[in-house]
């Protein structure tokens, strides 16, 4: 059974972004129960949702995904960062959870997530202090992240609690012009030497992250067939009796399981994360469904914004209640999906497209034949979920029929 986490009670009221709750408020709860349809409930435009039956085909999906292949899933929380998702995450069979900075551990912990692995160098002694703290606080409490330098290994020393237990340390290896993480061998093996010799440190194996390497599929391979080649020279070199080796986005977790699916000479910790809302954009291009056998439907884009059509000023332009404050536009702007008129039907947004986006407003070229007026509502997909949550501190969550089942907080 997964562990339980403690889900804060937040409540609905006048503040909470897309729903008119002009007096009074309503705990997360209450407000699932209370809300009813999402066209018929308390809600303005524009508004984002959740799909439940496509959010739990991705949970579903990834869950089954490594289990299959043997790997360990601690899949990034910073794509909702919204505990009520992440229990969802535990329950289906996650080891753990991801993070990427000091804040988002933090959360973490209040939410009770007993493994985090925090993919990135710490240099916060602050922090890295209240970590170890933590540690012998909570002996069941379980935690890795990265070095790939000496002020990173000397930070966590300093931090360390002289008699308590090690700091957990993966070296990070990186690629010539992306982020962070050593450049070669010979930098992975001089940062895992430091981190040996550091006093209240463990060097418990390497990371990377696959995202930047430039030339498809077989240099992905080769970045991850070095990372396997580092980790068995730190075996031999220090004594490792099975290496940690954390690797995995959100486009190529197909090729992590092909060169460590199931293997016994290191611990492979997978840590996806955007495939629990997937999208229309992105990732629905870039998934490695579309190379496996399940096929490219086996995610399916959970997060829907609504807006609805304010003006129709020209022929062929629409204006739509929907902006940056609302929308995410880092990796492509909202798909249109559908069109809702006033009396309730429906059909396809086909030839519709989101040309730019103000504060507050969308500019849709339309077709003709699609007759758009003011008034009717547009659904729409988003793409690359991680920018996408943190606009929304409050999501409904809405079942095949539209009526709301939950309502998710997150806490960016």
């Amino acid at each position: 059974m997964s562990e339980r986490l403690t889900i804060p009670q937040e409540h609905v009221d006048w503040r909470t972004k897309g729903v008119w709750c002009p007096e009074g408020a309503l705990t997360l709860d209450e407000f699932a129960r209370q809300a009813g349809g999402l066209f018929t409930g308390p809600f303005t435009w524009p508004l984002m949702v959740l799909r439940e039956p496509e959010l739990s085909r991705n949970i579903t999906a990834l869950a089954d995904f490594t289990e299959h292949h043997g790997l360990t899933f601690a899949p990034h929380g910073k794509t909702s960062m919204a505990p009520a998702l992440i229990q969802r995450q535990l329950d289906a069979g996650a080891w753990g959870v991801t993070a990427a900075t000091a804040n988002q551990v933090l959360a973490y912990r209040r939410f009770g997530v007993g493994r985090i692995v925090l993919a990135n160098e710490l240099l916060d002694t602050r922090a890295l202090s209240w970590i170890a703290d933590e540690l012998d606080r909570d002996p069941g409490f379980e935690f890795l992240f990265y070095a790939d330098s000496p002020e990173g290994v000397a930070a966590a020393s300093s931090a360390a609690a002289p008699d308590g237990r090690p700091l957990r340390i993966l070296v990070e290896r990186g690629v010539p012009g992306g982020r962070t993480g050593c450049r070669d061998r010979a930098g992975v093996l001089a940062v895992a030497e430091e981190v040996a010799a550091a006093p209240g440190l463990e060097l418990a194996g390497v990371a990377g992250y696959e995202g930047p390497v430039a030339g498809g599929a077989d240099a992905v391979r080769g970045f991850l067939r070095d990372l396997r080649a580092d980790a068995a020279e730190l075996a031999r070199v220090h004594g490792l009796e099975r290496p940690v080796l954390s690797v995995g986005g959100s486009a190529w977790f197909d090729l992590v399981a092909e060169e460590f699916g199931g293997a016994r000479d290191v611990w492979t910790i997978l840590r996806s994360g955007a495939y629990v809302a997937h999208d229309d954009g992105l990732y629905r291009r870039t998934t490695p469904y579309r190379r496996l056998a399940e096929g490219p439907d086996a995610l399916a884009g959970a997060l829907e914004l609504w807006a609805q059509i304010t003006s129709t000023p020209e022929e062929g332009l629409a204006i739509a209640g929907l902006g940056r404050r609302e929308a995410n536009f880092d990796a492509g702007l909202p798909v249109p999906r559908y069109l809702r008129r006033s009396d309730g039907t429906r059909s396809p947004a086909e030839g519709a497209e989101i040309t730019a986006l103000n504060d507050h407003h969308a500019y849709l070229k339309v077709p003709p034949e699609l007759r758009v007026r003011p008034g009717d509502l547009v659904s729409f997909g988003i793409s690359h979920p991680c920018t996408a949550f943190d606009r929304w501190a409050l999501i409904p969550v809405v079942d095949a029929e539209d009526t709301v089942v939950e309502a998710v907080a997150t806490y960016f």
